[in-house]
């Protein structure tokens, strides 16, 4: 109505444009063509409104990007697994900046009413809230989404005469199923799978064999009789390949599947583990890695990262840190480079174990699945006792790698090569609601880079381009986007656990 409908048109190709854009995140579900497909389900609409702020933003009024940023703060925030007091302040707050901003739907013209059942209902949250406890995800989208398997799947497997007995046969046997492999799982019985227990079957006789050729030859003390790592054994090339990754067995058991998943075991705060199998076909040695990932001061990092990690606690800045206080390291350095590692964190709020735990990929590799080149971005830790966005960094890893310092009985760095971002304000966006970052740059215009610990990566993060009111280019690719702009949203809406760690 404002634009015309050629102007409108184009205003909804370019957002398209931008929604398919957006970079790759696990679990997020990928929109290559925008939203226009013919068949459209919630799920679909669940996974558009997690990309669509940044898409609408600057093509369309304020109020009506701060309608939607609201509603999906409320959305958010009644999910949470704990709500307190002041979580139900939030909800309230956000509620009433949507009531108010959701009128420019009216006065623009888009909608006569706004009487909506489905809206009239999230007045009744808070009130139920106190009766009856936080939700956690309850909602009626549940049993509508098991109608297909209660109800659609069972119809078509019976003979459609009387079927009601043999459908409700049909669930019954499915229930036993699935309680039988929740037993299952609980024992310990679907852990792994054939390479993995020919693995550790090969382990216990390896250690079978130490035990014994240690009672042979008890005056055996010398150094170089240390026990050979388990890849040597089983015919594996380098020994330092095995032993660089460190006890990471539990990472055999994770599927290769790019989506965050349910990991059983205990609750506990979260831990990073490097991917298993070192890549092949990079340089052996820190220089001529440096060289062929065009960072050739890659050694001068290193040595930068070995001095913070002897001095945990020095305050200097690396720019005020000379080389040559730094421990020195040889160009020939041997070195490993793994394409992911794995985060795994407490996130109750998402599709989570018993436990609450769920893992998921931070990947960084020249051609993912064999196409474009992915480089995802990262939360690193900053100050602990600082919640939300100011007590952690935003890094871009551009690759992972180890090296071992000292021989073969010597510490094992894990590591990931990773660009910075910075904050822009000390406040969010007015009108996303989204905390803004820009790449830090140096005095010469280039993005900062810098060595950090694999164990300072909490999980991954999910950057959207700040587009303003400019349109994108007909063939722009999202595998572009991390590299393209001067600054970016820092998605708080990728996930649930994303939202808690960030809207604080």
């Amino acid at each position: 109505m404002k634009h015309g409908e050629t102007a409108g048109s184009a205003i909804l190709d370019d957002i398209d444009r931008r929604i398919a854009a957006a970079p790759p995140f696990p679990g997020l579900r990928r929109f290559p063509e925008g939203r226009r497909f013919k068949q459209w389900t919630g799920d679909d609409s669940k996974a558009l409104m997690k990309v669509y702020l940044s898409a609408i933003a600057g093509h369309v009024p304020d109020e009506m990007v701060q309608a939607i940023a609201a509603f999906l703060e409320f959305c958010y925030f009644v999910r949470r697994p704990v709500i307190n007091q002041e979580t139900l302040h939030k909800i309230e707050d956000a509620l009433t900046r949507f009531h108010t901003h959701r009128k420019i739907f009216e006065t623009t013209g888009v909608r006569t009413s706004l009487s909506l059942p489905r809206q009239h209902s999230l007045k009744h949250y808070i009130w139920a809230i106190q009766q009856f406890g936080a939700p956690n995800g309850l909602c009626t989208s549940i049993t509508e989404s098991r109608h297909i398997t209660a109800v659609k799947e069972p119809w078509r497997r019976s003979n459609r005469y009387e079927a009601l007995g043999q459908m409700l046969t049909i669930n019954q046997r499915l229930h036993k199923l699935g309680a039988a492999r929740d037993d299952f799982e609980e024992r310990g019985m679907l852990k792994g799978n054939i390479l993995s227990a020919t693995m550790e079957a090969l382990r216990q006789v390896h250690r079978k064999l130490q035990v014994d050729q240690e009672d042979l030859d008890p005056d055996n003390n010398n150094e170089d009789s240390a026990e050979v790592p388990v890849s040597t054994a089983v015919g594996h090339s380098g020994a330092m390949e095995d032993s660089a990754l460190g006890e990471q067995t539990e990472q055999v058991l994770l599927p290769p599947e790019d989506e965050g998943i349910p990991v059983d075991g205990k609750q506990v705060v979260g831990f990073v583990d490097m991917a298993l199998t070192p890549q092949r076909g990079y340089p052996r040695t820190l220089l001529g890695l440096g060289q062929h990932m065009k960072y050739p001061s890659l050694v001068d990092h290193v040595r930068h990262f070995l001095y913070y990690q002897a001095h945990p606690n020095s305050d200097r800045s690396s720019t005020d840190l000379e080389l040559w206080e730094c421990p020195s390291i040889p160009d020939s350095q041997q070195v490993l480079v793994f394409h992911s590692a794995c985060t795994t964190f407490y996130s109750p709020s998402d599709i989570s174990s018993l436990g609450g735990m769920k893992s998921e990929h931070i990947r960084s590799c020249p051609r993912w699945r064999g196409k474009e080149e992915r480089r995802d971005c990262a939360f690193a830790q900053k100050d602990g006792s600082v919640p939300g966005i100011k007590g952690l960094f935003i890094v871009r890893v551009r690759f992972f790698f180890s090296f071992r310092i000292d021989g073969r009985r010597g510490t094992v760095y894990p590591c990931a090569f990773v660009e910075w971002f910075k904050l822009v304000g000390d406040e969010r966006d007015p009108v996303t609601g989204m905390w803004v970052v820009e790449p830090d740059l140096d005095s010469d215009g280039i993005r900062e880079v810098s060595v950090v610990h694999l164990d300072s990566l909490i999980r991954s993060a999910h950057l959207l381009a700040v587009f303003g009111d400019e349109f994108l280019p007909t063939d722009f690719h999202f595998s572009y986007t991390l590299d393209s702009f001067r600054a970016f949203y820092v998605n708080q809406f990728a996930d649930h656990h994303a939202n808690e760690l960030l809207m604080v």
